[in-house]
């Protein structure tokens, strides 16, 4: 387990596996946390764009099984627990929709302080294709068409400017195209902070041409969730870039 989540990206290319409870029966958690205990698998990430269980039975069947370090990737207030090892705290910067960019997060934070979670303060940029997203739908704002790179890497500068610690550029869950590898290197090289990428990568393939483009964490949860084997794919892709 590693104590410092951006001092490890610092150094490393690292695949987080992203858990959303509501898709997952006890036995099929059980089944992909043993998987990626098989594997390079670096983070574990919880969360989603709507969970409406309890998140501290999953995340006690999680820590219970492996020490794979697990952060929250809350979608909603309703997604916070102190037993976690940390939290990604998103702020939609490619939306306009106040509660995704500081409503929620002033009701979270004094939570999230007593709870002592590692904190990374994450600016979270939405690409769209054609096809509608849970996350966009969920938090009701337009993402950064994915030909508009340009838009894409002056969102990720003005998130780092105010301070955002990561720029996590997503493709959207139920997306069908991985944000484009021309996005990703542009944004990559206007960047100080790491870069953490996610959404539409389904293959081994998807996740190297993403690392090769500058990607220094990739994402990944749907396909999984289709295919747990995948993640012995995605990591054998990782090595290729240590």
């Amino acid at each position: 387990m590693f104590a410092n989540l951006l001092k490890q990206l610092k150094n490393n290319k690292l695949f987080a596996l992203l858990i959303d409870p509501e898709n997952y029966s006890e036995e099929g958690l059980r089944a992909t946390i043993d998987i990626a205990n098989k594997s390079n698998t670096d983070l574990l990430l919880l969360g989603g764009s709507l969970v409406s269980h309890d998140i501290e039975k999953p995340i006690k069947i999680i820590k219970s099984l492996t020490r794979i370090p697990l952060f929250l990737f809350p979608g909603s207030l309703l997604q916070l627990s102190g037993k976690a090892d940390g939290i990604l705290l998103l702020s939609l910067i490619s939306g306009r929709n106040p509660e995704f960019l500081i409503g929620n997060h002033v009701l979270a934070a004094p939570l999230i302080k007593a709870s002592g979670l590692e904190t990374i303060s994450t600016g979270y940029i939405l690409i769209g294709d054609k096809t509608n997203t849970a996350v966009e739908y969920m938090s009701n704002t337009t993402p950064i068409p994915a030909n508009k790179k340009e838009i894409a890497v002056a969102t990720a500068l003005a998130g780092e400017m105010i301070g955002h610690q990561l720029i996590y550029l997503e493709g959207g869950s139920g997306t069908k195209q991985p944000v484009p590898e021309e996005t990703i290197s542009e944004v990559k090289a206007n960047l100080s902070v790491p870069l953490v990428v996610g959404g539409g990568i389904t293959s081994g393939k998807d996740a190297y041409k993403t690392y090769k483009a500058g990607a220094d964490m990739i994402v990944i949860g749907n396909a999984i969730e289709r295919n747990p084997e995948l993640i012995l794919d995605i990591t054998r892709e990782k090595i290729k870039f240590t």
